[in-house]
Order: C-alpha cells, then sequence, then structure tokens
C-alpha cells in the first residue's frame, strides 16, 4: 500500500508541475509533453526499489494505457495530446512500458530499463534541446530532424547504456555503441510518434541478447 501510494504520489506531482507550467506558459505545449515523457522514466528503478511485483507493474502500466487510449477519444487531459500534429506517442510510450515489464521485470530489469531510459531520458531531451537550439535539419515522412537532437539522441542512448551496464557490472564492449547506434537510427522514424514503440522494445531486446546473456 504504502508503495503503491508513493508510486500515484509520484504521477500526480508530475502532472501537477504541467499544470502549474502550463499557467504560466501555455504556449509551448510540446515542452508540457515533454516534461511528462522524461518524468515517467524514472518510475522504473523506483517501483523496482518499492520491491513491486510484476503483476502490479503490469496492471499499472496496463491501467494508465487504457486511460491514455480513453484519452484519445474523449479528451479527458488535453495537455497530454495538446500538440500541433497527430501522435499516439503517448500511448505507444505506455504499451511499450507493459510490453517491457512483461519481457524483463522479473528475469532482466537491467534491460528494461536500458531501453525505457533512452526513449525516456534520449528521445526526450534530443527532442526538447533539438527544437530550442537551430541547426541544419532534414523531414522524414512530414517529421522534422535535426543535427543536434539527433546528435543528441546517441550521445545520451549511449551513457544511458554504459551506466546500465556498469551498475550491473557487465563487461563494456563495442555493442554499446551499436545499440545506441541503432536507437538514433529508429528514432528519425517517428510518424504518428511510432518511435516510443520500436525504440525501448529494439533497445532492450538488444541490450538483452547482446550485453547481459
Amino acid at each position: 500500500m504504502i508503495a503503491f501510494f508513493i508510486i500515484v504520489s509520484y504521477i500526480i506531482l508530475l502532472f501537477a508541475i504541467t499544470i502549474i507550467y502550463k499557467k504560466f506558459n501555455s504556449n509551448n505545449t510540446e515542452f508540457l509533453r515533454k516534461i511528462i515523457h522524461i518524468g515517467i522514466g524514472p518510475l522504473i528503478p523506483i517501483a523496482k526499489i518499492l520491491d513491486i511485483n510484476e503483476f502490479t507493474a503490469l496492471l499499472f502500466a496496463g491501467g494508465i494505457s487504457l486511460l491514455i487510449l480513453l484519452n484519445y477519444i474523449y479528451k479527458l487531459f488535453p495537455i497530454i495530446e495538446d500538440i500541433d500534429r497527430k501522435s499516439f506517442g503517448t500511448f505507444f510510450y505506455c504499451i511499450s512500458l507493459f510490453i517491457l515489464i512483461f519481457l524483463f521485470w522479473e528475469n532482466d530489469p537491467a534491460s528494461l530499463v536500458a531501453g525505457y531510459f533512452i526513449m525516456s531520458f534520449g528521445d526526450g531531451f534530443a527532442g526538447l534541446i533539438g527544437k530550442s537550439i537551430k541547426s541544419r535539419n532534414w523531414f522524414i515522412f512530414n517529421q522534422r530532424k535535426s543535427i543536434i537532437g539527433t546528435t543528441l539522441m546517441f550521445c545520451i542512448s549511449l551513457t544511458v547504456l554504459i551506466s546500465v551496464g556498469l551498475l550491473n557490472n557487465l563487461e563494456l564492449n563495442i555493442n554499446y555503441f551499436s545499440i545506441a547506434l541503432l536507437a538514433t537510427i529508429l528514432e528519425q522514424f517517428s510518424v504518428l510518434g511510432i518511435d516510443n514503440l520500436i525504440v525501448p522494445l529494439a533497445s532492450s531486446l538488444c541490450f538483452h541478447l547482446l550485453i547481459t546473456n
């Protein structure tokens, strides 16, 4: 019960921050989404520290996914998807978490954290900073990408992978570079927010197959 209270309190705090920010700066809706995007990442290690079991974690992730799906239909929390393009990124983000919990919660949490942190921090900060600093850019399926954002995605992904590897006493090798590169390439394909699904899944699976096994 205490663990559940802590998790719910964290999520409420996250949404409270976005609501307060929107009150004073309502124009930057992309930044509001990224606050949630980045802020959800730490929930994984917090839940593991609190010793939440796999069933509870799946139930929670599934419930959030259902709420997000309902939000697309009924606009219960417009702040989540208040952007100027069609995207199911938040839903894919939650579904990828559900799948990764099912695959790795008990048998390989390092792979779960590696893939999800790449999405949370790599994609999150790349999106924020990449749009704030002007640099050469291009379009893939009408989605703007930039040198700054793409470089950040790779560097943060590599940092995440190496950090997870070191914390879990795993051997460092060229595969860390390869996984970071793959995540960066996949992030280029962000039409409808599909990168929020393919990046964490591919990163976690590769980390599991190439690093932890």
